[in-house]
């Protein structure tokens, strides 16, 4: 996990939704406090050990998840010559990963794709990783210069102002 932290995930979309979406089927749903603990590295001393061993599990689907949208994300990064993992992590990559992670967790879900929010963010940052792959998004100052045959690349240099308006006022 490059891209996003533990912490992040717990933060949004929280230990509860990840409980229920990456728990095993067949398996007792992960306790949404348990998960938190799993997620933020606390004490699960508490807990039955078959119980940790289903967190564990669940958790192990998780960084699945995030590993597939971070392994896609790089994808489209590589297609502008990006130094990948990209360090620096711009915040726009994080919510791309936990979007596209969540989306994956979500497959099975049942639902209206057109008013679906997991769906509708899955698919803007697909979006927004294309318009990257194409050159017309940049994540900022980071971003490198590719030559494109289609466009030129003109820039120009050239020494400080002689007169300005504060000096003109003298003559």
């Amino acid at each position: 996990m490059q891209y996003i932290t533990h912490d992040d995930l717990a933060e949004r979309p929280g230990a509860r939704e990840l409980a229920q979406v990456a728990t095993k089927e067949g398996a007792r749903q992960v306790a949404t406090e348990l998960m938190e603990a799993t997620l933020r590295g606390g004490d699960r001393s508490t807990w039955p050990a078959d119980q940790v061993a289903v967190a564990d599990d669940a958790l192990q689907r998780v960084q699945d998840a995030v590993t597939e949208a971070e392994s896609l994300i790089d994808g489209y990064l590589a297609k502008r010559s990006y130094p990948l993992p990209l360090s620096p992590v711009p915040k726009l990559v994080t919510g791309w990963v936990r979007d596209i992670a969540r989306y994956l967790l979500h497959k099975d879900r049942g639902g209206k794709e057109d008013s679906d929010p997991i769906v509708r963010n899955y698919k803007d940052a697909l979006k927004f990783l294309g318009l990257i792959a194409k050159g017309e998004f940049s994540l900022g100052a980071e971003d490198p210069i590719t030559s494109n045959p289609n466009q030129l690349d003109v820039r120009f240099e050239s020494a400080p102002s002689v007169f300005d308006r504060t000096s003109r006022r003298a003559f």
